[in-house]
């Protein structure tokens, strides 16, 4: 392995529900989670995960929490600390979420929605994030509904690299589904990837992005409910020059949609989650990134999404120039 290499995962876990159907949380998928990350070697340094909870009705239901005001996220970790623990091992990673929306019906939360990041603290150090005011990137296609509709964010961090004091960035995100109140969306088969919704939200990503990491490197990582080949796909590796992991490594074909799918629902394959990069990131490999439905993946039943899993190489930064 490479020393100077770092590896990410990227990974929409469900809430941690799959075993009922997204309804509830249960135990069950977040000991078995965090088991398949712990066995990962090398260890990530960075894992960015999607559909995470605070704490409503649906994280509760059915996993109740072991003391009051207890998180998902905190409750995911416990499992962590104890998979660790059970290995005789430290356990290296500290916790961040990021809220985006909250569904109450009078004071009773139903459900809520997040982002998380787990840093590995032996290899990462921590210069600054927006926990407190992720980036809002949802467009509204219909005003009267903007309360109703489910908000997108962009979670940043950036990060040091504690061997040799390398920053970069680490953007986490996830994109709307198409709206159905738009022409477009009755006039396409394929209609993931091309709401014109979808595409306002990865201009104010690649926006967000710009703005923050300026020349530094970074990675951007997430669930854009967009196959390759589709318009927003196509805008991020194009217009945006955003580069994906799975194709520098020649992991996928950009052209084909739905040759390697990271997540499935009934009898539909999807390939909806990507790992981008961009200003002096050059990415390894995907070892241990296996197309939804791989019986021999780790990951394997855990959730309607599988995990990209990437190792990547900071760039040397360019010699200052002489005057």
């Amino acid at each position: 392995m490479e020393p100077s290499a770092l590896r990410i995962v990227t990974y929409n876990v469900r809430y941690f529900g799959h075993m009922l159907r997204g309804l509830a949380s249960t135990v069950g998928p977040k000991r078995r989670v965090a088991a398949a990350l712990a066995t990962l070697d090398p260890l990530p340094d960075i894992v960015c995960l999607q559909e995470v909870e605070t704490s409503s009705l649906r994280s509760n239901i059915v996993h109740r929490p072991t003391r009051p005001g207890e998180t998902q996220l905190e409750a995911f970790m416990e499992r962590v600390e104890e998979t660790f623990a059970l290995q005789g091992r430290d356990m290296p990673y500290e916790a961040f979420y990021f809220r985006a929306h909250h569904y109450k019906v009078g004071e009773v939360s139903l459900y809520t929605t997040g982002l998380a990041m787990l840093v590995n603290t032996r290899t990462l150090q921590v210069d600054r994030h927006n926990v407190e005011a992720p980036e809002h990137i949802t467009h509204h296609h219909v005003q009267g509904l903007k309360d109703r509709k489910q908000s997108r964010i962009c979670a940043h961090m950036r990060v040091i690299r504690r061997a040799d004091q390398r920053a970069f960035h680490i953007f986490n995100t996830h994109l709307s589904l198409p709206t159905p109140f738009a022409r477009e969306f009755w006039a396409t088969r394929d209609k993931m990837g091309c709401g014109v919704n979808q595409l306002h939200e990865a201009k104010k990503l690649t926006g967000f992005i710009g703005l923050h990491a300026k020349e530094e490197p970074f990675v951007v990582c997430g669930d854009f409910n967009s196959p390759p080949s589709s318009p927003v796909y196509r805008y991020l590796t194009g217009d945006a020059h955003l580069t994906c992991a799975q194709a520098a490594v020649g992991q996928i074909n950009p052209a084909l949609s739905r040759a390697f799918p990271t997540a499935g629902f009934m009898h539909m394959r999807m390939h909806l989650d990507h790992l981008f990069s961009g200003g002096g990131v050059s990415w390894l490999d995907t070892a241990e990134t296996r197309p939804f439905g791989d019986l021999t993946s780790r990951f394997h039943g855990l959730s309607d999404h599988v995990p990209l899993i990437a190792r990547f190489r900071l760039e040397a930064p360019a010699p200052a120039l002489v005057t």
